[in-house]
């Protein structure tokens, strides 16, 4: 009888914050029901997998973190394949397909990616399936999803194709090494059947078409069409306009492409302890350190759109949070108690909230590489995993949504929660969820009849993440202290919300800081108050520091509160000009944006103080709303509104500084709109004065960048 053996492909993968982790876990998942079989592997588990003799294709999921750098758990992977020893054809036998994750907010988009797929290629290593670049910019589904498409009848046509480079003999034979072999029926589709509009031309059979498969009416036994008219509601009033918790047609009349429902993997159990947990900060002691706030000054009236506040922190007896300017740090906050709480009653399981939480893998746990948190720490309490371990105010994925529908009971609301998380209801997934920055609190109460159980929650929660801000202060200025600043960030209601939030630390920092919050126009007062203490740690940022030779040129571009880490610059930069008086320093621009002169121009009296010491040669600053001018009239001579307008009125000296006499410009900010807008600037500016093409621009600036003289600190 024919024995059917499974030919295998691996899968391996670089993720920061998981996202790529969960694609190729899906990926490996998957592999059974089309036949083949999947090994998952981190690219650091340099043990479990071995690129210099693999002979099956290769499938590579990789996102890109900071400036364009790989994730950590991929740095040393990167830097193997970059040595220059490793010779033209070290990877000739390699076939490989790689997805790449990125946000195109930031400038090098997917360049971890890129980087990997340039050396393959560099290296010997074929192609056997179109690259995807994934943007979560936009929604990383847009592209994921049809690349996932695609992918099984690629790797089934690279088998072929590889299996007439080599004989499928010597696997066979590597199979079955101490007996006779039999007869094999290969599990592969035939050739005509390889066609797929992502293929490689290299795999794909002459004369082969590709079909539209018919959309499924029900996956793993859940129906996914239309309720019946008995069972269909709507709210009233919104019959004609779409919602989070409902759809009109043509949504709802349409069969549903839905995710396979993820598999379990983590068996959670809750058990009473005699003891009240009494951890109350993060766990690792080793590099996070609990500080006094020990000022706190808010840099915006009342009538501003944003509160900004500057924040000092007490450092004196911390010699490990030495810091130089440009660096960054970052602050560990809890989740709101109030939240916690209201989880914790939405589960049914406020009463246990100290029992300790025991989380191991299910024996019969069908998941590929499916393995227990690292960041759940043993012994803690319910309330302590919720309120310090997983990220409850993370935005929901397709797969959490495809979770929980499974344990929604009014069919309705299932029907809505399929409809969101398939490739029909993307629209209104991004709109209603994605765009909302909506919350899993919000989505249960959206939908009253889900009930999921906390294992599925610890499954699909993220790592509450620690939020990074930069030094705004020099050691040499403020010995002991280190000042950074913040602006609370205020979520609006929306369809979903009915109640306007505040940004998760943003909003705790401000709630702990209020009590001795100076305001504008007042004098700091003597008080006998507690210092609030926060747990921070630091971030080294050795790619956005001041050159060492002081007589380079400077050029910052920071509006908003992107000019907090100028503010260390500039701090720095006078104390060496006062203790070096005969040193040669270059010149100093600043280009600075508020909205209102009178509102929000934050640190006024400091940076007019900075020109009036001469370390500071030149001071621009703009009002978006102060003077109402168009673009056209910032051209013609007008009021500029923004950094890149003020940049563009000074093209001749700014180009000149940084092309001919070699200056460093720094770039700090939102990267959604400002980034972008300043680095189209740039290349205007590049091609206005140096009388050349938008090639030429891009290569100027991508010159720049390379020589470390294009600097960028951003966030999305």
């Amino acid at each position: 009888m024919p024995i059917e053996i499974k030919l295998r492909f691996v899968v391996l993968y670089g993720s920061q914050k998981g996202q790529a982790q969960s694609i190729a876990e899906g990926i490996a998942e998957q592999a059974d029901e089309h036949g083949f079989l999947a090994e998952l592997s981190c690219l650091n588990q340099k043990d479990k997998y071995n690129l210099e003799k693999e002979k099956s294709p290769v499938v590579f999921i990789v996102s890109t973190t900071g400036d364009g750098e790989p994730p950590d758990n991929a740095l040393q992977f990167v830097k193997h394949i970059k040595k220059k020893t490793l010779s033209s054809d070290h990877y000739k036998h390699l076939y490989y397909a790689l997805l790449a994750l990125g946000d195109t907010n930031y400038e090098n988009f997917c360049n971890c990616g890129k980087t990997i797929e340039r050396r393959l290629q560099e290296l010997g290593a074929q192609k056997f399936y179109a690259t995807g670049y994934a943007d979560d910019g936009t929604g990383l589904e847009v592209v994921v999803d049809p690349w996932l498409e695609g992918l099984w009848k690629a790797i089934k046509a690279a088998l072929s194709n590889m299996a007439s480079d080599w004989s499928v003999q010597e696997d066979l034979e590597m199979t079955f090494p101490d007996s006779s072999i039999p007869h094999v029926q290969l599990n592969l589709l035939s050739l005509t059947d390889l066609q797929s509009p992502n293929l490689d031309p290299k795999f794909a059979s002459p004369g082969s078409s590709s079909s539209t498969q018919p959309m499924p009416t029900s996956v793993e036994g859940v129906s996914l069409t239309t309720p019946s008219a008995e069972t269909q509601h709507t709210d009233p009033g919104t019959s004609n306009a779409p919602s989070l918790s409902h759809s009109v047609t043509p949504l709802s009349d349409l069969s549903l492409n839905v995710p396979s429902l993820p598999l379990p993997f983590l068996d959670v159990r809750l058990q009473e302890v005699d003891t009240v947990d009494k951890n109350f900060g993060p766990l690792n002691v080793e590099t996070i350190n609990e500080v006094p706030i020990s000022r706190a000054v808010c840099l915006t009236t009342g009538e501003s759109v944003k509160t900004a506040i500057l924040l000092e922190l007490d450092i004196t007896a911390y010699p490990m949070l030495t810091y130089q300017p440009g660096d960054s740090f970052d602050v560990f906050c809890p989740n709101r108690a109030s939240e916690v709480k209201q989880l914790l009653q939405r589960l049914g399981l406020e009463d246990q909230k100290n029992h300790h939480v025991q989380v191991s893998l299910l024996k019969d746990t069908k998941k590929k590489g499916a393995q227990v948190p690292s960041y759940i720490p043993q012994n803690i309490s319910l309330l302590y995993l919720l309120t310090w371990c997983l990220e409850i105010r993370s935005v929901p994925k397709k797969a959490l949504l495809r979770a929980v529908a499974e344990h929604t009971a009014d069919c309705v609301q299932k029907r809505r929660l399929q409809e969101l998380c398939s490739k029909q209801g993307t629209a209104d997934y991004n709109q209603f969820v994605r765009e909302s920055s909506l919350s899993v609190l919000e989505l249960l109460a959206a939908f009253p009849s889900c009930l999921p159980p906390l294992s599925l929650f610890v499954e699909h929660l993220p790592k509450l993440q620690p939020r990074p801000y930069s030094a705004a202060s020099s050691c040499l200025r403020h010995p002991g202290k280190l000042n950074f600043v913040l602006s609370v960030v205020e979520l609006p209601t929306c369809l979903g919300r009915p109640v306007g939030r505040r940004g998760l630390c943003t909003g705790w920092l401000f709630d702990l800081v209020t009590p001795l919050l100076v305001l504008p126009g007042k004098a700091e007062s003597q008080r006998c108050l507690a210092l609030p203490q926060i747990h921070v740690s630091l971030r080294p940022n050795h790619s956005f520091r001041q050159p060492s030779d002081t007589s380079v040129p400077l050029i910052m571009v920071g509006p908003g509160t992107g000019v907090a880490p100028f503010i260390g610059f500039l701090q720095q930069r006078e104390k060496e000009r006062q203790r070096n008086p005969d040193a040669l320093f270059g010149e100093t621009w600043l280009f600075f944006g508020c909205r209102y002169r009178d509102r929000d121009y934050l640190f006024r009296e400091e940076l007019e103080g900075f020109v009036s010491s001469g370390t500071l040669d030149h001071l621009q600053v703009c009002f978006s709303r102060n003077d109402q001018k168009d673009e056209e009239a910032v051209v013609s001579g007008g009021s500029p509104r923004y950094v890149q307008h003020n940049l563009l009125l000074h093209s001749h000296k700014i180009i000149n500084i940084l092309l001919k006499n070699n200056g460093c410009l720094y770039v700090c900010g939102d990267a959604k709109n400002m980034a972008k807008d300043v680095n189209d600037t740039l290349m205007e500016m590049i091609k206005r004065e140096l009388q050349v093409d938008q090639l030429e621009a891009m290569k100027q600036l991508a010159r720049l960048r390379e020589e470390k003289r294009y600097l960028q600190d951003i966030w999305g």
